[in-house]
């Protein structure tokens, strides 16, 4: 198979709650069984979320709720969060983040600390997912980095759960294959699903890379397809992806994409199908 096709098989979406009413719309755009990951917000409730989990389920896609540890403020709100995703039948995949709050709500620091209580298989959970971060995490060095992915999926492993790591979104193409190359060089073999932008526009772009720590240098931008002299028009992952395609081999293992949609989720949709189509191989007469 292609390779850029490869990367589309299995491409999974992030949003957030209040996008439900459209990703039902558009959930015929999707192939059954599309990943949808719901984001764990301040400003959203826990039973909104639950039911952004249940109607993509209805919808023949896959919920994967997040958990964020540091907005958990017990272990009670662990307990109940489980237990509602169980009731709602989103329960089987999470994706454990540490949070952005700086200080913890509760007793859980990071995604370790969750993944420590054991909680997880007892709830039914079988599949985590964790983060990657390629161009580094603005309040986290390196060396604890490396550290954090290793624990945790050396603990993934030891619960007997399936597991992933999706990254956060990137215009450098050389920054992520750099980390697939560490990553596996550390002996991690878990699927990678590497976070690019859906197509949106360019100041909305910037604006979200600076509020993660994702690299815009004028070089990486013109690059990717967008100018930060102007900052006006939209851009898409295209040339990324193309990019990403051609430089991936059978050593980085399995790897595919992970579409941020940033509120433009009927464009995510409308690029991925796009995407698939135009990377599937003619037929020869």
């Amino acid at each position: 198979m292609h390779r850029t096709a490869t990367l589309l098989e299995d491409l999974s979406l992030e949003i957030t709650a209040r996008d439900t009413p459209v990703l039902v719309s558009l959930a015929g755009d999707l192939p059954a069984g599309t990943r949808v990951s719901i984001t764990h917000l301040g400003t959203e409730g826990a039973a909104e979320r639950r039911e952004a989990a249940a109607a993509a389920a209805r919808a023949q896609l896959v919920p994967v709720p997040h958990v964020a540890a540091r907005r958990l403020a017990s272990a009670s709100e662990l307990r109940a969060t489980l237990d509602g995703l169980r009731a709602h039948g989103a329960h089987e995949r999470l994706f454990l983040v540490g949070g952005d709050p700086r200080d913890a709500a509760g007793p859980y620091a990071s995604a370790l600390d969750v993944l420590r209580t054991g909680l997880l298989p007892e709830a039914g959970v079988a599949e985590v997912g964790i983060t990657g971060y390629p161009e580094g995490h603005p309040a986290i060095g390196d060396d604890a980095l490396v550290a954090s992915l290793r624990d945790k999926a050396a603990e993934i492993a030891d619960q007997g759960l399936a597991g992933s790591i999706t990254t956060q979104f990137s215009f450098d193409v050389d920054a992520v294959v750099a980390w697939i190359d560490r990553v596996r060089d550390l002996g991690i073999e878990l699927p990678i699903r590497v976070g690019i932008p859906g197509p949106a526009g360019v100041r909305r772009l910037v604006a979200f890379a600076r509020r993660c720590g994702v690299s815009t240098s004028a070089g990486i931008a013109r690059k990717y397809g967008f100018s930060l002299a102007t900052l006006v028009g939209t851009a898409g992952p295209d040339r990324f992806v193309g990019e990403l395609a051609s430089r991936l081999a059978d050593r980085h293992g399995d790897v595919r994409l992970h579409l941020f949609t940033f509120g433009t989720l009927d464009a995510a949709v409308a690029w991925a199908s796009e995407a698939r189509a135009a990377a599937v191989p003619a037929e020869r007469p």
